[in-house]
């Protein structure tokens, strides 16, 4: 039985979904989420993914892209060239806007697999 089939034989109304941007924006509030968030789509190492994830890290921050670019010293446009799915900032670029939405670049090392 389907969730449609469900509500029409019990006679309630089923609630619409909540958007998956606004679920996400939501959950991107919460710094730590937003860190894990970031970090699970540098692993996958996808360029024009982690500028989209930065992207929405930055709305999700209140003022959103605009206010991200203030606190990083940068122009709005520039800034929103930057995380585009094209967008390749400089290191220098890419740290101001890891620290106006909160966040810091980490280094770790690559486990090694022991051989079995």
């Amino acid at each position: 039985m389907t969730i449609k089939n469900a509500s029409r034989k019990s006679g309630k109304r089923v609630a619409p979904s909540v958007s998956y941007e606004s679920w996400l924006t939501e959950r991107l509030k919460d710094p730590a989420e937003a860190a894990a968030y970031l970090e699970a789509v540098i692993e996958e190492g996808d360029q024009a993914a982690i500028m989209l994830a930065m992207r929405q890290i930055a709305q999700a921050k209140k003022g959103g892209i605009a206010a991200v670019a203030r606190k990083a010293h940068r122009t709005r446009e520039a800034t929103y060239r930057m995380l585009s799915k094209d967008g390749n900032p400089g290191l220098d670029s890419f740290m101001s806007l890891l620290k106006a939405t909160d966040m810091q670049l980490s280094v770790k090392p690559i486990p090694v697999k022991k051989a079995a």
